[in-house]
């Protein structure tokens, strides 16, 4: 279970220039994190997240320790995983306190823990063991409907929360690995139309009007410019006041006069973008690029189905977040409420995300 012999010649075998890559992201959330808080009067979520940075990296050393084959080799281990991501989901309809229209979260003492981001990691690592058994046997369409059940039930209770951004994350992560693992066109072509039906069925029953609203402030963006239209509108000013090289940090006006919303969790790159401009919004996607690469690596090393696919989903599912969340902030997607990895506020993504990056460095060393 353990890979302990010899400490230091494990350390030097880890991939640090993940970790490096990791500790530059780290610092552009600090900034600006520093530079909202200040402008709140109010730094508790600054040392929050320099605390969650700090535990998160010894998390993700101690994980690498562990002999990742042991989730492999250990189907009932993962199933127990699923079954207790699934209660803690329907536990925040009765425990969760209510914020903003959403039961999300539980508090614990000052801190909250979102069950969202431990499913995305036991989804992940669920289908990861689930198509490595299967792969050759893709044109089976039960692998297909058992697969999509296993993201289907939590997708819908965190739809229900309501959460229909992070409930995407799931079925996107889904879909993704279906089509690494092999999956047939006709196959593809069904669940697209299918999930394209879902969508229409959510508009018409399921979805809240505030939701609507967003998406149609989206497609119609002058229709409400001081209502649904007004968050986008806020961030695109940010973006564009911006420029080449930024107003400086602690000078950001809109994040500072209190017109960018969310400055810190959905708009955070808004927030990045007004105050160091282009250069440091391509320096955060560059980093971004240069952590993708580095994982890659070791996934094209991985002498494991598993280990591949266990990558594969983990870089499927942030892409995805920091695709969707750019996209939001430059006024080029609906406001969906997805966080950007690495840098907005919240421990629970981060603390998941180091969990991930501490097995993906034990594939590493045992590779």
């Amino acid at each position: 279970m353990f890979n302990f012999p010899n400490i230091f010649f494990h350390l030097k075998r880890l991939d640090w220039r993940i970790f490096l890559a990791v500790f530059g992201l780290a610092a552009i959330s600090l900034f600006s994190l520093y530079s909202s808080c200040s402008a709140a009067g109010d730094f508790g979520n600054f040392y929050k997240q320099a605390g969650f940075f700090g535990v998160g990296f010894l998390l993700a050393v101690a994980i690498s320790f562990f002999d990742w084959r042991i989730f492999r080799e250990n189907s009932s281990l993962i199933l127990f995983l699923y079954f207790i991501s699934v209660l803690l989901l329907i536990g925040v309809f009765f425990f969760a306190d209510e914020i903003r229209g959403t039961k999300s979260w539980y508090k614990i003492g000052g801190l909250s823990f979102d069950p969202v981001e431990m499913t995305k990691f036991v989804l992940i690592m669920l289908l990861a063991k689930y198509f490595s058994k299967r792969h050759i046997e893709m044109y089976k369409i039960q692998h297909i409907f058992l697969s999509g059940f296993y993201a289907a039930v939590p997708a819908i209770l965190i739809a229900l929360q309501p959460n229909i951004g992070s409930a995407s994350l799931l079925l996107i992560v889904w879909l993704g690995i279906l089509i690494i693992s092999g999956i047939k066109i006709k196959h593809f072509l069904f669940i697209c139309a299918g999930l394209f039906l879902a969508s229409l069925i959510s508009w018409g029953f399921f979805l809240h009007d505030y939701q609507k609203e967003r998406i149609i402030s989206f497609v119609f963006p002058q229709a409400d410019p001081f209502g649904a239209s007004w968050s986008r509108k806020q961030t695109e000013i940010a973006v564009g006041s911006g420029g080449l090289f930024g107003q400086g940090w602690l000078q950001g006006s809109q994040t500072h006069h209190g017109f960018l919303p969310e400055p810190q969790t959905d708009f955070i790159f808004s927030a990045i973008a007004e105050e160091f401009g282009l250069a440091g919004s391509a320096a955060l996607i560059l980093l971004f690029a240069y952590l993708f690469w580095r994982i890659l690596k070791i996934a094209a090393k991985a002498d494991s189905n598993f280990a591949k696919l266990f990558i594969s989903g983990f870089i499927i599912i942030i892409f995805s977040q920091i695709f969707i969340n750019i996209a939001m902030n430059l006024g080029m997607a609906p406001i969906v409420g997805i966080s950007l990895p690495f840098i907005s506020y919240g421990g629970s993504n981060l603390l998941f995300i180091f969990a991930s990056l501490g097995i993906i460095q034990s594939i590493k060393t045992l590779s």
